[in-house]
């Protein structure tokens, strides 16, 4: 249907297609659209902009090309010219719609597509401007999904035949060229077909071809993907896999997880606004009609959608499961998801008929190595470092470059990602990829020593922090070490078991309790503590600045939990007696204020205040503050006096010393007479 422009913009659309695809500089275009005449930039982009919505959803022919120019990349065609056979190739190969229309065997949607509008939108619009895109992402993340979907809305716009190549079920790769030439149409002459020659036989057509499940015949798909690229100019290809192609040219798109509700947002309003929990709701009402989750199942539904990490294929087997068996029920029988979840589709897919059967598909794609080296990440429950990940493979010749190239590989295959959320290199596997990966380590029985030499390396890690200043790490370290909490527990929980190694548990508690009272976590220092001490033995050779770190942790923690006083009492006494062994001023301040507070808490308020005493007698050691205190009468408050010299060289150090020992004096000598105040800070 013929589209009214303006003079200037034909001119514009005449130099460009006259250039057959090339670049046309914006000065090229200044010279023969204007000639003669002086005019600025803006009137050029105004007839690019005005050409683009002339040409409506075709406006991505216009190529701009940044600081450049632009270019016309739409087929030039002459009616009148004859169609040229491409060279080495027989005529029989090739089989053109008789009617000239764009052709197509994509299916049609099955379902309502959840979650995906806006990877949609964003892979349409790659493909207009890319020729080679694949989308990665592990196993039933969606892919196939998503390409179907965008290939779909591209059969108005594309103006070419659109062709769904499916590879998941060759088994010879020797066979991808002649599936392609097939799913397209091409009329085979005989003979064994090659990327080339299919290639060849596309020509100069508009095509886009989709080649999906490329992951198991990776090499034969990339050598057909590249030589379409390479020869046919017209043509586009989007792939799906679960590892790139690696050809020239080639845009990697990550599929991403469907949103799911974040933890402690459980509210009916919030849970169904994410994409997951749609997905979970629709599916469970598409095979039962009432259902029509309260408040609590959609609290369940969220918790369901986090542990799946917003898989689809996941989410809809557990929507599957709910729809027969109630969310509560799927919700409790996660621990076991492999067993749970195999209510596919009967149609889909053998590897996409189960949760396992999706993950087994990927793992036997694997080397050795790589299922070695997958199999014991999976020991990492929050994620993993380089260091971490290779003294877990220390048993391994050149272990440090295995792990490296390890690593890459999984994260290629899509099923290693690397954790966005450090500022370090780290890594972590998904929980459904990890919970699967467990269950090979155990068959594998490599667990118990993957399980000591993870334990093993959190204690040499923390370890020599004792021996340096654990109770003031940097907010830097305290990010690092925030990182580990859940691989510190888990070193633990092993080092306490049966199987465990008791010893490694207490020195690796001992290293780091400074951390869990840094992190706010008072209970679970006193726990762990406490868990120790039950098990702590001569012959576990502890040092004297593990010890009294361990006893400093547990009398803090005491304290701030209001443990027994008795034993209260008696941990403190026994840290401070460790720590003035070792001459460790910090620790025995520590201490002394822990002492303190137990006794205000109680109301022994006189002994409280020569506690008071001993912390500013010993505060001018620190080398930070020099404290002296005026002996004062009942009815006085006790005063502070500092040294010149370190209130010059350290003020801010100084003024928040002064106000702690302050308030602590203070405290205690109102509290010995009768009155009350406001307790201080620790």
């Amino acid at each position: 249907m013929p589209v009214p422009i303006g003079g200037r913009a034909f001119d514009v659309l005449i130099a460009l297609a006259g250039a057959a695809g090339k670049l046309v500089t914006k000065d090229e275009l200044l010279r023969s659209v204007w000639s003669g005449t002086v005019v600025e930039e803006h009137n050029l982009q105004f007839q690019i902009s005005t050409l683009r919505k002339a040409l409506g959803p075709d406006r991505g022919f216009i190529k701009t090309i940044s600081g450049r120019g632009y270019r016309f990349v739409a087929d030039i065609i002459d009616p009148a010219a004859p169609e040229e056979v491409p060279s080495g190739v027989s005529p029989a190969l090739l089989a053109g719609p008789p009617d000239g229309l764009p052709q197509t065997n994509l299916p049609g949607p099955t379902s309502e597509v959840v979650g995906l509008d806006a990877a949609v939108r964003q892979v349409r619009d790659l493909l207009m401007e890319r020729r080679a895109v694949t989308l990665t992402g592990p196993g039933g993340i969606g892919k196939t999904t998503l390409a179907l979907e965008a290939a779909r809305g591209m059969v108005p716009a594309f103006h070419g035949d659109v062709w769904l190549v499916e590879l998941a079920s060759l088994s010879d790769p020797d066979l991808v060229p002649s599936t392609v030439a097939r799913s397209i149409g091409l009329k085979l002459a005989g003979g064994e077909i090659f990327p080339e020659t299919a290639a060849r036989a596309i020509g100069e057509r508009k095509v886009l071809l989709v080649l999906d499940n490329c992951e198991h015949v990776i090499d034969a798909a990339a050598s057909l993907a590249e030589a379409v690229v390479r020869l046919c100019p017209a043509a586009s290809v989007l792939a799906t896999s679960r590892e790139t192609l690696r050809i020239a040219g080639e845009y990697i798109f990550q599929v991403p997880a469907l949103h799911v509700p974040p933890p402690h947002q459980d509210g009916p309003d919030l849970v169904l606004r994410h994409s997951a929990a749609q997905l979970f709701v629709a599916r469970a009402q598409a095979l039962r009609s009432d259902f029509s989750p309260n408040d609590e199942g959609l609290s369940a539904i969220a918790a369901i959608c986090r542990h799946l990490d917003g898989i689809p294929l996941a989410i809809e087997f557990a929507a599957a499961r709910a729809a027969a068996l109630g969310v509560q029920q799927v919700a409790s029988g996660l621990e076991d998801r492999f067993r749970l979840l195999t209510a596919g589709r009967r149609p889909a897919l053998p590897r996409h008929q189960t949760l396992r059967a999706t993950l087994d598909w990927s793992y036997d794609l694997l080397s050795d190595a790589e299922r070695r080296l997958l199999r014991r990440l999976a020991i990492f429950p929050s994620g993993f470092t380089l260091d971490a990940a290779t003294a877990i493979l220390h048993d391994i010749a050149d272990a440090v470059s295995s792990v490296v190239v390890g690593i890459a590989n999984l994260v290629a295959k899509s099923l290693v990602v690397l954790d966005g959320s450090a500022a370090v290199g780290r890594w972590r596997l998904l929980e459904t990829v990890r919970v699967y990966a467990l269950e090979k380590l155990v068959q594998s029985g490599e667990a118990q020593q993957t399980a000591r030499r993870h334990a093993e390396f959190y204690r040499d890690a923390f370890g020599p922090a004792v021996s340096g200043s654990p109770s003031h790490p940097s907010i830097e370290d305290l990010v690092r070490y925030g990182h580990e909490l859940d691989n510190v527990r888990a070193a633990l929980d092993w080092s306490f078991s049966p199987d465990g190694d008791a010893a490694i548990g207490v020195a690796l508690t001992a290293a780091f309790a400074p951390v869990w009272l840094h992190l706010s976590l008072i209970v679970e220092c006193r726990e762990r503590a406490e868990q120790t001490l039950d098990v702590l033995r001569p012959d576990f050779d502890l040092s004297a600045a593990f010890e009294q770190r361990l006893y400093m942790a547990l009398g803090v923690a005491f304290t701030l939990t209001l443990g027994p006083v008795g034993r209260t009492r008696a941990v403190i006494a026994k840290a401070r007696q460790l720590a003035e062994g070792i001459d460790d001023v910090e620790v025995q301040l520590r201490m002394i204020w822990a002492q303190w507070y137990m006794e205000t808490i109680v109301g022994e308020y006189r002994a409280a205040l020569i506690t008071a005493r001993e912390y500013t007698a010993l505060a001018p050691r620190t080398g930070i503050l020099m404290v002296t205190v005026r002996d004062a009468e009942e009815d006085k408050v006790l005063a502070l006096e500092a040294g010149a010299d370190d209130y010059v060289t350290k003020p801010f150090r100084f003024r928040e010393l002064v106000a702690r020992m302050g308030a602590v004096l203070r405290r205690t000598h109102a509290e010995a007479q009768g009155r009350s105040m406001a307790l201080p800070e620790a």
